[in-house]
């Protein structure tokens, strides 16, 4: 020990410094190829945040540059493998760790400004899914998506330059080979180590449940987002082997604390041995709900049926990557969205207590309907899982008018007329079955909303807006408003899905047979049109014909909470003996609309993680899946820990987290029921032997 004191005390640490500098600069003169890896990967992990999240240098609203040198971190490991092969063979594997960067980025690049999230390796198992919505997925590209290539190509161009002008035989004496691996490694890891040690208790819970992706690239940098997703994907693979026992005691202790309440409320079995028909309503928002442009309303039928129903106002669709898939099996099951991939594609084959699988209990015919291919989103397996009988998908349809995806709406409606009134004769009058439950699922209203059908002629609704003014012409003075926008044209694509959900109301009321069904009309989730575009439609100037500007009194902050919160679809139940009727604005979520429909029904599920919405009241609290909640004096934003309130609300100290604890439990307690298989093994365990399913058919 005196011997290393004494020679740190003789140390010249003037020569040392000069020697560590010469040995720095010359390293950078003979390793320009590595260089620009490192440069060029850097500026596409900042890149890929900055085309996304948008702000690169802040994580709740603080100074934090902590993705930058995680990703630096990650470039100099990974490329410090580089120096243990031949400098002949270099480039080759620094471009193949180039073409993989680039390709994530790319790739997430895409899927955010479609899903407005970050890509995970569990939807691989979905990629089938991208081909039914090709034309969506190019609607979104911008020039930008595609600036990662062009870092790729110029570090390819960087590499022939050099060869171009034999840098590399001019530098093979001055190979580094392990010595270099050792100092850029070293470098490496001290930078990981600098950053794991500025993490803290939430950095690093939000990383392993990675609920919250885009607080997880925006904290740790894109290359680690996607390493810690492909652990993660891997691990819920092996989760339900490995994780059983657990799962299972968090399973028990939670419903042990949380009874199963039977409600006892006016609607209590309201609805007992009434048929059930579910509309799902593709992409239909609430604020569309008694809009007028130029006087005419965009959806008049929707506004006259609301009149005669009851209508939620405060409805929200709790979806995550699965979009209309996640929307159907919360609707039936209670249960939210898993935390990773999707139910229907990952975990299809399990035992779900649902809407449809109780009314069959109680001798319904169970079906659904969609003009569409039955593999989209897997329904063709899924759908016998939530208990449908029979699934009556694209074949049994003749596509006589495709509008958008395929089949249109109008021509579905027409269709399903007729095979309802078969399965009302053959299943029901029959006497195979006392009632039936149907779910129809809508399709032209699906984005990209780029179908000249509604867009154009004498069938497009008018987006322009008409200010009653005349020129010096006296000729009126008209302003573009909506048109050729993507809220126009969404507009414009609404009003026809309106128009054809009319048409079937219409014939609903002329047929007896609907004289005893309980209609559900649900809109499955938000419209895919980004924060910019609904901000530039809340802040139009009908003046002027221009946006507002910030300075303007009137002027609308449509901040992330404006975008949450203006994201609700209508709920609406309707009878044609209007038994049912108002308008009912309780804080609500789409895990519970199967707690409310049993009410009414008779029927009950132990296992809903929902509530019966006149039961709880203004007391529910809607979590979405990435941890956000919503209740009747705040919004919740998990990712940034900070929440808005209403009005001049207040609350105790602990509600906040009072809430969080609840919204943690209800998507862990989801998730571990779907993952390991909880509530068939749960019944085992019991001696319970639930009934046997049948195979789905296609009928």
């Amino acid at each position: 020990m005196t011997k290393i004191i004494d020679k740190l005390k003789n140390q010249n640490y003037k020569e040392l410094f000069k020697s560590a500098k010469d040995g720095a600069i010359d390293f950078l003169k003979n390793n320009y190829l590595f260089i620009g890896y490192v440069v060029l990967s850097l500026l596409s992990c900042i890149l890929i945040r900055y085309y996304t999240i948008g702000n690169i240098w802040m994580v709740e609203n603080k100074f934090n540059p902590g993705a930058i040198f995680f990703d630096l971190s990650m470039i100099l490991l990974i490329g410090s493998l580089g120096f243990l092969i031949k400098q002949s063979k270099r480039f080759l594997y620094w471009n193949i760790v180039m073409i993989v960067i680039t390709l994530i980025n790319l790739i997430n690049s895409i899927y955010y400004a479609f899903f407005n999230s970050f890509v995970s390796f569990s939807l691989l198992e979905s990629l089938g899914q991208t081909g039914e919505v090709t034309d969506a997925v190019f609607e979104k590209l911008r020039p930008s998506n595609f600036v990662y290539v062009l870092l790729l190509l110029i570090f390819i161009a960087v590499y022939n330059f050099l060869k171009h002008k034999e840098y590399f035989k001019a530098t093979e004496n001055k190979d580094y080979g392990k010595r270099a691996f050792t100092g850029v490694a070293i470098i490496g890891g001290i930078c990981l180590f600098i950053n794991i040690s500025t993490l803290t208790g939430v950095d690093l819970s939000r990383f392993s449940k990675q609920w919250n992706r885009e607080y997880v690239v925006k904290r740790f940098g894109i290359v680690i987002y996607q390493g810690n997703d492909l652990v993660q994907t891997i691990n819920i693979k092996l989760k339900s082997i490995f994780g059983y026992e657990e799962a299972m005691e968090r399973f028990q202790a939670y419903f042990e604390a949380n009874p199963y309440r039977e409600s006892d409320n006016k609607y209590t079995n309201k609805f007992k041995d009434y048929n059930v028909i579910a509309i799902h309503m593709e992409s239909i928002m609430s604020f569309l709900i008694n809009m007028e442009i130029n006087g005419k309303e965009v959806t008049p039928n929707l506004n006259k049926l609301i009149k005669e129903a009851m209508y939620f106002d405060h409805f929200y669709p709790q979806v995550s990557t699965g979009t209309s898939s996640d929307t159907e099996f919360t609707f039936a099951s209670s249960l939210m969205p898993v935390q990773s991939g999707t139910v229907f594609v990952s975990y299809y084959n399990r035992s779900y207590i649902t809407l449809q699988n109780l009314l069959a209990d109680q001798g319904y015919y169970t079906f659904s309907m969609h003009g569409n291919k039955a593999s989209m989103w897997n329904r063709n397996k899924m759908h016998p899982s939530l208990g449908y009988k029979d699934f009556y998908s694209q074949e049994y349809y003749t596509i006589d008018e495709e509008i958008g995806l395929g089949l249109s709406d109008r021509s579905f409606f027409t269709q399903s007329e007729a095979l309802i009134k078969r399965i009302e004769d053959e299943e029901v009058n029959s006497g195979k079955y006392r009632n039936y439950m149907g779910t129809m699922i809508t399709l032209t209203n699906h984005t990209p909303w780029a179908d000249d059908y509604y867009l154009a002629g004498s069938n497009s609704f008018d987006v322009t807006y008409h200010t009653g003014k005349l020129d010096e012409k006296g000729q009126e003075i008209i302003y573009p408003y909506l048109e050729d926008s993507i809220i126009g044209n969404y507009i414009k694509a609404v009003h026809y899905a309106d128009e054809t959900l009319g048409e079937f109301i219409d014939y609903v009321k002329e047929h007896d047979e609907y004289d005893k069904t309980l209609f559900v009309f649900y809109g499955d989730h938000a419209a895919q049109i980004s924060r910019s575009d609904f901000a530039s439609f809340v802040n139009y100037d009908f003046e002027t014909g221009m946006q507002k500007s910030e300075e303007d009194p009137t002027y609308i902050n449509y901040d992330y909470y404006e975008h949450e919160l203006f994201k609700n679809t209508p709920l609406i139940l309707w009878t044609k003996d209007k038994k049912i009727t108002g308008t009912i604005s309780y804080p609500m979520g789409m895990i519970d609309v199967l707690p409310t429909l049993s009410n009414m029904l008779g029927i009950k599920n132990e296992y809903a993680l929902g509530h019966d919405i006149f039961e709880i009241k203004n007391d529910n609290t809607v979590v979405f899946p990435n941890g956000n909640f919503l209740t009747d004096k705040m919004y919740y934003y998990n990712s940034r820990n900070e929440s808005r309130t209403f009005g001049m609300e207040t609350f105790d100290v602990n509600y906040i987290d009072e809430k969080k604890k609840y919204a943690e439990d209800i998507l862990e307690i989801s998730n571990d029921i779907i993952v390991y298989d909880l509530i068939a093994k749960s019944n085992e365990k019991k001696g319970v032997i639930l009934d046997g399913k049948e195979e789905g058919q296609q009928r």
